[in-house]
């Protein structure tokens, strides 16, 4: 076993458990990046550790009842079919240069997935300006669009099914802009419960088709549960004003080098990135300043 993956499985455990976010975007690139990992072998093995990890937080999740029911039940209809087609898709699509042509689609789905969080990220702010009035029933506030919704489940399955990522950053964008009248937590709640299935679709699929490597996804467990716990007692909005940020740096950074990109290329987005993680971080400081001031006793 290779403890420097154990310590990667800790360092992206710990990252998903402060911030919320999907661990497949962070994880695969760095197998891919780091350790010379096979895509495919780091997208199956990936999957089968999220499969374990999963249900930690959406178990949280449905305790607190912020879990919405029938918009889960709509996602999985339609992701869980397109999960197990995004496997299949891959093993129809194996061929001389077919890990060249998965880390180009990879880097590609990770330069999205950046611009996600970034559209998240904008749109929590916004949303933080509006009151939802939790007193009235959750499927009151947010009443169920089929359609639009089994749609986001197809499309988030089948890229998750392609590349492990997609459940954490880009499915929930979908869900905050069908859904504004679900709270955050709400939201962070809905997206984990259907990702257990989801992840579920597409590990099996790369368990019959794919690559699994039993050795590596054990090594990522023994780092990532752990870690996955520290985190979340240890999740705060100061920690998350930069986390964050830069979370969305490293996976723009890491798609640029999948896709091939040129020096100059990632030059150009080390600076951007560099730009857009003090931001960030110093609009979520004088946000988190604000709110700690609006709570203090006046004297």
């Amino acid at each position: 076993m290779d403890i420097w993956v154990v310590v990667a499985g800790a360092l992206v455990g710990f990252v998903v458990g402060l911030t919320g976010m999907g661990g497949g975007a962070l994880m695969t690139p760095i197998l891919v990046l780091v350790f010379g990992v096979t895509p495919l072998t780091a997208v199956s093995s990936d999957l089968l550790a999220a499969l374990v990890m999963k249900p930690i937080g959406g178990g949280v999740h449905i305790r607190k009842g912020t879990v919405h029911t029938p918009v889960v039940r709509w996602l999985v209809i339609g992701s869980v079919p397109s999960a197990f087609l995004g496997a299949v898709i891959l093993d129809v699509m194996a061929g001389p240069d077919f890990a060249e042509r998965m880390k180009i689609f990879l880097g590609a789905t990770l330069i999205v997935a950046s611009s996600a969080m970034a559209l998240r990220a904008l749109l929590g702010r916004r949303r933080e300006q509006n009151v939802i009035d939790t007193s009235i029933p959750m499927a009151q506030r947010a009443r169920v669009r089929p359609l639009l919704t089994l749609c986001i489940g197809v499309f988030g399955g089948l890229i998750v099914g392609l590349t492990s990522v997609g459940s954490g950053s880009l499915m929930i964008v979908g869900l905050m802009l069908l859904y504004p009248g679900l709270t955050t937590s709400e939201l962070v709640g809905t997206d984990l419960v259907q990702a257990i299935p989801l992840v579920g679709a597409a590990a099996l699929g790369h368990l019959l088709f794919g690559s699994v490597e039993f050795g590596l996804t054990f090594a990522l467990l023994i780092g990532g549960i752990p870690a996955v716990w520290f985190g979340a007692h240890l999740s705060s909005k100061a920690a998350n004003s930069f986390v964050r940020p830069a979370l969305m740096s490293v996976l723009l950074l890491s798609g640029i080098k999948l896709v091939g990109g040129s020096n100059g290329v990632l030059l150009a987005g080390v600076v951007i990135s560099v730009i857009a993680v003090i931001s960030m971080s110093r609009r979520g400081a004088i946000a988190e300043r604000v709110e700690l001031e609006k709570l203090e006793p006046v004297r």
